[in-house]
């Protein structure tokens, strides 16, 4: 599948849909019963489900149990149009949209959406960015009302700059892979201790000139040098122009197709821009799709 019309044909099949989902959740496509684990499990056809067949349990379950396609009447053909959407539109793609696209209500759509946010997070992992002299951009971002639209008083305000959700990201140049989440502010702690524990030993970390990235010398060997943009952007290797190339595509994201986004909601879209940046130069449409469902297991959005 090379396109989206390609795609739409070949999950319009129920049964393609069962056993495309089937084969990315459980190794080899052998179904699990969820309540035991056991393997032994009989399909029922009419049921499009299977039965567990150890003594004691005979529960019958079917492809979306223990997923985030879980309790949800909306068919799996339609849910895997939407993750084909979600997954390769660049600015993403809006709930009226897919709830226009599909035929369910806009409510539903957003739902979903979220849904598949939570299964595109990327997976908790020891491995870290950079170290052994990689290099690593390192910035944070406010998210909010722009400067410019506001009244004069309110303009660069503490309380204006307190009413805004703060991003903070970091950028492995060498794999060209990103990791980014909404922290509670700019403090020192804070920012040091989101790079300690994400940035490998006897790493180059390049940031602008704020505060709270001061000292980072002490820490896991790093070579910390910065760039003041107050003069500056770029001072032969050290800049941040990579990860500002993530903040642009993210915050196009958010003011074009998404409008407005709760703060409590931030993550989630993080989350979602994080996935298709980390995924567009080694992935195509298809190959995207495939990574993101062997994630949907054991992840369930229930408000």
């Amino acid at each position: 599948m090379k396109t989206l019309v390609e795609a739409i044909r070949y999950f319009s099949d129920p049964q393609v849909c069962i056993d495309t989902v089937a084969s990315m959740r459980w190794e080899d496509g052998e179904p699990v019963c969820p309540k035991c684990m056991e393997k032994n499990v009989l399909w029922l056809a009419n049921q499009k489900r299977w039965k567990c067949r150890a003594k004691g349990c005979a529960k019958q379950f079917s492809v979306k149990v223990n997923t985030i396609f879980e309790d949800s009447p909306i068919g799996l053909d339609k849910w895997l149009i939407a993750m084909w959407l979600i997954g390769n539109c660049k600015n993403g793609v809006s709930s009226y949209e897919v709830a226009r696209d599909l035929g369910i209500t806009q409510k539903s759509a957003w739902f979903m959406l979220h849904r598949i946010r939570v299964a595109m997070k990327e997976k908790t992992t020891i491995l870290t960015l950079g170290g052994n002299r990689g290099t690593v951009e390192v910035d944070e971002t406010f998210i909010g009302g722009k400067s410019k639209n506001k009244h004069l008083g309110k303009r660069n305000s503490d309380a204006d700059a307190a009413k805004k959700t703060v991003v903070m990201g970091m950028l492995d140049r060498n794999t060209r892979q990103i990791r980014a989440k909404v922290i509670p502010n700019v403090k020192r702690e804070t920012l040091q201790t989101e790079i300690l524990k994400n940035v490998g030993f006897n790493s180059h970390v390049y940031t602008d000139g704020h505060f709270g990235y001061d000292n980072l010398n002490n820490f896991k060997n790093f070579t910390h040098k910065t760039v003041n943009h107050m003069n500056e952007y770029v001072n032969g290797k050290v800049h941040t122009q990579g990860i500002e190339n993530f903040w642009a595509c993210l915050k196009r994201s958010l003011a074009g197709t998404y409008v407005a986004v709760e703060p409590f909601h931030m993550d989630a879209y993080v989350d979602e821009q994080v996935f298709r940046f980390n995924t567009r130069k080694t992935h195509s449409d298809e190959t995207r799709l495939a990574k993101v469902l062997p994630q949907v297991a054991g992840k369930r959005l229930t408000y």
